[in-house]
């Protein structure tokens, strides 16, 4: 550790010491000022700004931690200090090899410091320390991961299942785990795993990083597909990584919406992740991750593949996302804060943000979803994918004032609202495609609503083309007007 401490450049020494004193660490010798007033009798804690003590003086205050939770806290900063700057090299520099390229394509993603930017200094994070730097830096093995979660009772995401691939799509880890927490939600339907699964498993997410470790201290890349939720959930943080997520585009750019991984094998490799009818796997997750990378090379890091980014479903148009929830707030809660007739789903995901989660506001059509969004009181803004948001602040029933995020499933421009050919239908055909989409347990109100509503809008356009005609002939009438008064005034009189 004290050999860590003296390569560390001063920049770094001095971020860690502020990091030590916000937290209020302790030394041997006390905290920072204490260890000032101890080991520099003529100015003592007088001169505490860290950046105006040299580096002798920040690495001895460094040494006198000896505590394990310390070191290890200590180790994690600095290690992640070090990894900021492999990210510049790798950023900067041209690398020959396109396994090193699709890294630094990752890397330079708009979205990379958002959902990359973890704080592995909480309890149980793991830095990977890279051996030699140098040769980590050019090291171009890859292996693909998968990871499964479940909810726990307090609201936040557990490891429950991790697989890794090689480059050959050869298993090199494949491990269910258990939990340290009490499970809420198994997500059998996304996770495939039970309860019953579980049974005599003794492997602890503390193991898995170890594997992890061993893994990729020499510098192997790691594969995944939105990597950044698995790192999360693995409590890992590794700076050699390829988001398949990111570096594929579409014939017109960067495609609107983040592509699934069921759908870039169907374009990418012409094949579906996974059988029909088969249950989910993580192995067949990590290797499709892999398939995807290694086409992307074969085909050429430069060459866009066309990406077809299939329209949204009317069903989906009819929801609005509303994620970044407090896990203090109950669903409940949720429709004193949207306005509307909406019912809540929970969203099933992988992502997990710690205390937070997220939910779906169905309505019973598009439209309304949109009246909804466009009612609610909040902050404008655009999540990563151009989709319009909006930051909703309100109260509690305990007083406190809590935020969430409204988010509409499509960028704008996208919102799919009738078109005037789109509402002037036949009701015959209306009444045949509503009730194939609907099903026999359809509301029949609700469908003679919607058929009125229609009918009211029809009228409107009706009218419009009635009063533009009309417009329209006056003009006519003026234009004669016009013209007979023009040739009165210019014919010469006799």
């Amino acid at each position: 550790m004290e050999e860590i401490i003296e390569t560390t450049k001063k920049k770094a020494l001095i971020d860690i010491v502020r990091l030590v004193q916000k937290r209020g660490l302790k030394g041997k010798l006390g905290d920072w000022k204490a260890f000032l007033n101890s080991y520099d009798k003529k100015f003592g804690s007088n001169l505490s700004d860290p950046s105006k003590r040299s580096h002798e003086v920040l690495a001895a205050f460094l040494k006198t931690f000896h505590d394990q939770e310390h070191l290890k806290f200590l180790s994690n900063i600095m290690q992640q200090h070090s990894n900021k700057e492999v990210m510049v090299q790798l950023k900067d520099k041209a690398h020959d090899s396109p396994e090193q390229r699709l890294v630094q394509e990752t890397l330079q993603n708009p979205s990379y410091p958002l959902d990359y930017s973890f704080k592995p200094l909480n309890e149980g994070w793991e830095v990977i320390n890279l051996k030699d730097m140098n040769k980590a830096i050019k090291y171009t093995s890859m292996v693909a991961i998968d990871c499964e979660m479940v909810r726990c009772v307090d609201g936040t995401e557990a490891l429950v299942e991790v697989c890794v691939v090689d480059r050959n799509l050869q298993v090199k880890l494949h491990e269910r785990v258990r939990p340290d927490k009490a499970i809420a939600d198994y997500r059998t339907d996304i996770t495939g795993v039970s309860s019953q699964d579980l049974e005599g498993v003794t492997c602890s997410l503390a193991d898995i990083q170890e594997s992890m470790k061993k893994l990729l201290s020499d510098g192997t890349i790691l594969v995944g597909h939105g990597l950044y939720n698995d790192l999360r959930v693995l409590k890992l943080d590794h700076v050699k990584v390829i988001d398949t997520s990111y570096i594929f585009q579409s014939l017109d750019g960067p495609i609107h919406r983040r592509p699934s991984l069921s759908s870039l094998c169907k374009a990418v490799l012409g094949d579906d992740v996974r059988e029909k009818g088969a249950t989910h796997s993580c192995l067949d997750d990590a290797c499709a991750a892999m398939k995807l990378v290694l086409a992307k090379i074969k085909l050429g890091v430069d060459r866009v593949i066309p990406l077809i980014e299939e329209p949204i479903p009317e069903s989906e148009m009819a929801k609005l996302l509303l994620h970044g929830i407090p896990t203090s707030v109950k669903s409940e809660e949720l429709h004193s804060v949207l306005p509307g007739d909406f019912t809540i789903q929970l969203k099933n995901s992988k992502k997990g943000r710690g205390e937070k989660y997220s939910a779906f506001a169905i309505f019973k059509n598009p439209r309304e979803a949109l009246q909804a969004y466009e009612n609610v009181q909040g902050s404008q803004e655009k999540d990563t994918a151009q989709r319009p948001q909006k930051l909703v602040k309100f109260k509690l029933g305990t007083g406190k004032t809590a935020s969430l995020l409204v988010r509409k499933m499509a960028p704008d421009g996208h919102d799919q609202i009738p078109s005037k050919r789109a509402l002037e239908v036949d009701n015959d055909a209306f009444d045949v495609s509503k009730k194939a989409k609907t099903g026999p347990n359809s509301n029949d109100t609700d469908i003679a609503a919607l058929k009125k509503e229609i009918e009211a809008l029809n009228q409107q356009l009706k009218e419009k083309d009635m009063l533009i005609e009309s417009l329209q002939k006056q003009l006519k009438q003026n234009d004669v007007g016009i013209s007979k008064l023009h040739n009165k005034m210019v014919t010469p009189k006799k």
